[in-house]
């Protein structure tokens, strides 16, 4: 059982070899071996191991996979019997059967495994029985050697049980085998270089002189967002205070500086009382402010007024101070200012 056990460990270990040419070993071969031949017989009235010659022959068929090959055989081996004949017992046997085999070929090498079927029987007398006959599990290991487009060489090992009227015969099998390949491939004939008739040498395209790049300044206009802080003022009121005229003056020197500019004003309220009531609020004091500008030179057509009622505070209406900065007027401006960058044409 367990020498069972080890040489399906070593076809696994076949299984999981990795190669990567292809093979030279598919199609229909035919092939004959010769070897030796070691038995023994367990249960019989005298066990005993006696080694003696074996020869065989073996047809098959081998597909390439690629990067493994698979193949199907049917093989006969015939294990002659020894001269000793103790209690009229024979380890002489005829074995034929079905194997699938597994190689991985590796340019003219090939390892493989085996494993099938086999029936045994065995020869002269093998326990009162020699006529039964048994089927069991047939192992092999071998390797193989392209000799030829279509000749190999292959060394293996093979391992083989009958059991007959309560024993068993055991055949490990040592074989040097020739095997012959139908319809190998002739190996490829290198074509003659064609004759080559060089064309007339075309002329030269002429060469074409690239001027060199200017380097020029290019003037952008580049928007530029402003806010100005303009007026804050008291509870429920639109009325400009005298902190808030200083703050809009500041905005009227603005306008005057920049006299493109477009002015966008916008009210703001606090929390305190209903939404209806503090959006027109916050109109009335954009009003007031834009009103204020206009007074002090500030073209009307440069300005935008609009209400935002208590929708967008800058501090916590919960304080009072919080509430305060809410009741103001925000006026926002975009510069278009120049910018020169430099550009190569």
């Amino acid at each position: 059982m367990k020498k069972t056990a080890l040489n399906i460990s070593l076809m696994a270990a076949l299984l999981g070899a990795s190669v990567a040419q292809a093979s030279e070993f598919d199609g229909l071969y035919i092939g004959g071996k010769a070897g030796l031949n070691s038995s023994d017989i367990v249960g019989a009235t005298t066990a005993s191991k006696e080694n003696a010659i074996t020869y065989g022959f073996e047809e098959g068929y081998n597909w390439d996979m690629g990067s493994y090959l698979l193949g199907g055989s049917f093989f006969v081996d015939m294990n002659q019997k020894t001269g000793r004949t103790t209690a009229a017992v024979y380890s002489g046997s005829t074995t034929l059967g079905l194997d699938l085999k597994l190689g991985l070929p590796s340019g003219s090498w090939m390892p493989y495994a085996k494993m099938g079927w086999d029936r045994t029987s065995g020869m002269g007398a093998f326990p009162a029985s020699q006529f039964k006959y048994t089927n069991n599990l047939h192992l092999g290991l071998g390797v193989e050697y392209k000799l030829a487009q279509n000749w190999g060489l292959a060394g293996e090992w093979t391992k083989s049980e009958s059991k007959i009227a309560g024993s068993k015969l055991r055949n490990n099998n040592f074989t040097i085998g020739v095997n012959y390949y139908f319809g190998g491939s002739p190996a490829p004939v290198a074509a003659a270089p064609a004759a080559v008739i060089a064309a007339p040498a075309a002329p030269a395209p002429a060469k074409v002189v690239k001027a060199a790049p200017k380097e020029t300044w290019k003037t952008l206009l580049e928007e530029k967002p402003v806010t100005i802080e303009g007026a804050n003022f008291d509870f429920d009121s639109a009325k400009i205070g005298r902190s808030g005229e200083k703050k809009l003056s500041e905005v009227v020197e603005f306008a005057a500086e920049y006299g493109n500019a477009q002015l966008e004003v916008s009210g703001h309220t606090d929390s305190i009382g209903k939404e209806e009531y503090n959006q027109k609020l916050s109109e009335k004091r954009a009003n007031a402010v834009s009103d204020y500008l206009v007074k002090k030179g500030v073209a009307a057509n440069r300005i935008v007024t609009k209400g935002y009622g208590e929708t967008a505070p800058v501090a916590d209406n919960k304080t009072a101070s919080g509430r305060a900065m809410n009741r103001r007027v925000e006026i926002r401006s975009v510069l278009k200012e120049e910018k020169k960058v430099r550009v190569i044409q």
